[in-house]
């Protein structure tokens, strides 16, 4: 018999209710989400039947190796999947009531970076390197609130404090390509963040940086959603990241939910072979005589 895997340590880890969905209200619900991808000779069925929810104040993270679908997913939530290829085959994204795969255009422009807001996983590239970060950040306060240049400006500033970039008046006027890989992650926590959103979801939000300053990152988020009280949706493949920072979680292979529960009950007690596997695949220091 093939003994079961030893689950990383779980840290300050927060025990999440049982499979299924949340005890809590939700404050967005994934429900039997279809993504395609049609190329030219071909259908990829890149999401197939993903179900998830998550409440205001819960960390829910979606885990699986690359090429699971839980980016697919994640994009969805905004329609940022492009279209075409991308194809939206069934399901319902459920925020405040409404399907988002259904609202029209212009009113899924005013939730994007307001209601909902998205940290991508590549610092290096999702900012615009001709743009000021600053100019970056008090924009989404320009378009979403209405605010004038100069509270926006404030309020940027204000933003770049908060998330702990250093000196931001100088900050706020300086180009991406002038800040470190941990300061650009920063300026987007900043950019998602600066409106209040209700919900966020990180996308591999430690991609590229180095342990310490990915320590930093995952602690600012954490520290961010208790102050703010919002939801939030963690995308990765780090299992070490899901067991200190997340009540609950999804694991996903080949575009399917395969488990789904609180963390310290997937981790201590996983039902199916591949989360299995995955626990099994991550390394541990352990001594050796």
């Amino acid at each position: 018999m093939t003994p079961e895997p030893t689950p990383p340590p779980a840290g300050p880890s927060r025990p999440g209710p049982g499979p299924g969905a949340t005890a809590r209200e939700p404050v967005l619900s994934v429900e039997d989400l279809h993504v395609d991808f049609r190329l030219d000779s071909t259908v990829v069925h890149a999401v197939r039947g993903v179900s998830w929810q998550v409440a205001a104040g819960e960390t829910l993270a979606v885990v699986g190796e690359s090429g699971s679908g839980k980016t697919a997913s994640a994009l969805s939530v905004l329609r940022l999947n492009p279209e075409p290829p991308c194809v939206y085959a069934g399901g319902r994204i459920l925020f405040a009531g409404e399907d988002l795969l259904s609202c029209g255009e212009k009113h899924l422009g005013r939730i994007r970076g307001g209601s909902v807001s998205m940290v991508f996983q590549d610092p290096m590239t999702s900012l615009d390197p001709l743009q000021r970060v600053g100019t970056q950040v008090a924009e989404v306060l320009r378009h979403h609130r209405g605010a004038s240049r100069a509270e926006a400006r404030e309020a940027a500033v204000a933003a770049l404090d908060e998330v702990g970039v250093p000196d931001a008046e100088r900050r706020y006027r300086q180009y991406p390509h002038e800040l470190s890989g941990g300061l650009r992650q920063r300026v987007m926590i900043a950019a998602a963040l600066v409106g209040r959103p209700k919900v966020l979801i990180a996308d591999e939000p430690t991609t590229a940086l180095d342990v310490t300053v990915q320590r930093q990152i995952l602690d600012l988020l954490v520290t961010l959603q208790a102050r703010h009280g919002m939801a939030v949706v963690l995308i990765t493949h780090d299992l070490g990241v899901v067991a200190e920072t997340a009540d609950r979680v999804v694991v996903m292979n080949r575009g399917e939910v395969v488990e789904t529960g609180g963390v310290l009950d997937v981790f201590e007690h996983p039902e199916d072979p591949y989360t299995r596997a995955l626990l099994a695949a991550t390394p541990r220091l352990e001594r050796t005589a």
